[in-house]
């Protein structure tokens, strides 16, 4: 009996030194922060912007569900409450029927439409797609890119956006290593602009970047509306203002 006891209090120390041990691998989640094994990653919307964006995509969802129909594949991304329309329609006014559903969900302040009338994308299509977003991913972390957790990935057909909050350093370094990934056609870049400034220091309730006179942000930085789109033929997107960028990289 005795010896059934050491031998338990044994393997209950044995178990406590394990789990200590892991626990200093394993990051810990703190506030939206990831902290352990030297990481720090912050998602730069606040809780309130992230909640917004889940019901955003799945509000869109449905919208777009209940007015498909067998010709249209949409996918609604939201980062930050502005919204991203991916995937394909048979007619032009499907296309705009859809940006109008997404326009009128709650707390929605833009929609960037890259929804293109033609045949739906095949299963490889998508696949590949899903292998480019997870190699950009990658490559983003090998290149030890510090603002991984304000950019969001989106691939249709070799078409990578990139959606996020960051500096125009961190959007450049984001940019060159997303050219660089096999499989890749064009990188279009759906970025909102901040300074180190407006990273670090307080925010002033109300302000825009760049003084537009947009309506203040309810995100970590306060930011101008998205510019459109360039048009699907290639020529130049009308100029934003306030330090936004919404442009193609071939």
């Amino acid at each position: 009996m005795k010896t059934s006891i050491q031998r338990l209090a044994l393997s209950l120390t044995v178990g406590a030194a394990l789990v200590a041990g892991l626990a200093g691998c394993v990051p810990l989640v703190v506030g939206g922060a990831a902290v352990g094994a030297g990481f720090i990653a912050v998602d730069r919307r606040s809780s309130g912007a992230q909640l917004d964006d889940q019901t955003i995509e799945v509000r869109g969802a449905s919208r777009i569900s209940a007015i498909a129909n067998d010709n249209m594949n949409i996918a609604v991304t939201s980062f930050n409450r502005q919204v991203l329309l991916t995937g394909t329609v048979g007619a032009e006014a499907d296309r705009q029927r859809a940006e109008e559903e997404i326009k009128r969900i709650d707390n929605v302040r833009s929609v960037v439409n890259a929804v293109t009338v033609g045949p739906g994308s095949t299963i490889q299509d998508r696949a590949n797609d899903t292998y480019i977003t997870s190699k950009v991913k990658a490559s983003l972390v090998n290149a030890n890119f510090t603002a991984s957790n304000s950019i969001k990935v989106v691939t249709e057909r070799g078409v990578v956006y990139l959606m996020g909050i960051v500096t125009q350093t961190e959007l450049d370094q984001a940019t060159n290593v997303t050219r660089g990934v096999s499989g890749v056609t064009k990188v279009v870049r759906m970025a909102e602009i901040v300074t180190e400034q407006q990273l670090n220091g307080p925010q002033s309730a109300g302000t825009t970047s760049g003084g537009t006179g947009a309506a203040p942000s309810s995100g970590s930085v306060a930011l101008p509306p998205m510019a459109p789109l360039p048009p699907a033929d290639g020529s130049a997107a009308p100029a934003s203002s306030g330090g936004v960028v919404t442009s193609p990289v071939r």
